[in-house]
């Protein structure tokens, strides 16, 4: 290695390290931004203990044997074991996952349709929003507590009309199926409002100069919604399917009190064998951490993936 060389790598390591260390130095070196991170430091910390101390101790607790009255030994990876063998935990997995899918699926293009629907100028706009906001305003237990006595056999409106067309020959509240079913039904009513309110408001950050620009240039309908309204709704899409799945993926109350306990779903589990059961206090600490894992990747891969593609198309 010539002179010449070893002058160009030591240059290039040199550079490197100025590389490394320069965001540091930028950062603390000036006194105002120094300031900024001392006020915000109180803040952090605060959230830190609030949020990581409980997120901790779960996860210790489900590598432990402990029960509800003391701490117990370190027993590693053998509650997620019991866990998946549990046939109440793969209930709970197989319908949440089902009850999420289908409901968020279901939520957006119903709420999409809503929202392209309202975002349209015509006399008495304000009144239908507001209107179609109603679901929305109610609790999910009287959600949950109303629909259940329309599903309720011999005086539910909703169980006699499925029975008298031939869709059901059983009562509804009487099999997990159709209690899952039905969960999603009342979810999809309550929460599109949601759905359609997010929407609407990226509808809104659109200008209408580009709608005309593509009229002027031919463009039909079909082609305006797929290669504008699409492309630059991404961003509320992304926000609005991750908040809507990541709040049903965790689906308790509806479930609860809709089924009277029957349908279980993971956070029901959760419950169950941390409050109720007891006995399976080990099992219920693995869940709640399985939940919170699987939770974060959820949100992880939904802004990996859309966050990527809507950045690149930006």
């Amino acid at each position: 290695m010539t002179s010449s060389d070893r002058e160009s790598v030591s240059r290039v390591k040199s550079e490197e390290k100025k590389r490394r260390g320069g965001w540091f130095r930028q950062e603390f070196g000036n006194p105002e931004r120094r300031m900024a991170y001392y006020m915000v430091l109180p803040a952090l910390i605060i959230i830190v203990a609030i949020a990581f101390f409980p997120i901790a101790y779960s996860v210790l607790l489900s590598v432990t044997d402990s029960t509800i009255t003391g701490f117990g030994s370190f027993v590693g990876l053998e509650n997620y074991i019991e866990m998946f063998k549990n046939p109440d935990f793969l209930d709970g997995l197989k319908n949440t996952l089902i009850f999420t899918v289908a409901s968020v699926t279901l939520e957006f293009i119903i709420g999409l349709g809503i929202a392209l629907a309202i975002n349209r100028a015509f006399r008495g706009r304000g009144l239908v929003r507001a209107a179609v906001l109603v679901p929305w305003a109610f609790p999910t237990v009287i959600s949950a507590v109303m629909w259940r006595l329309m599903f309720q056999d011999q005086i539910g409106i909703i169980d006699e009309a499925a029975k008298a067309i031939g869709l059901i020959s059983n009562p509804i509240l009487s099999s997990n199926t159709l209690m899952l079913i039905g969960a999603t039904l009342v979810d999809v009513w309550k929460t599109t409002p949601f759905m359609a309110l997010l929407l609407l408001a990226g509808l809104q950050t659109i200008p209408g100069e580009v709608y005309e620009a593509a009229r002027v240039d031919g463009a039909n309908v079909t082609q305006r919604f797929f290669r504008i309204t699409l492309p630059l709704l991404k961003s509320t899409i992304l926000v609005a399917v991750l908040f809507r799945t990541l709040d049903a993926y965790r689906v308790y109350d509806l479930f609860w009190v809709m089924s009277g306990q029957q349908l279980e779903s993971l956070s029901t589990f959760v419950f169950k064998s941390v409050r109720i059961s007891q006995l399976l206090f080990p099992q219920g600490n693995a869940a709640a951490v399985f939940i919170f894992v699987t939770a974060f990747l959820i949100a992880l891969i939904f802004i990996k993936v859309f966050g990527m593609q809507t950045g690149t198309e930006e």
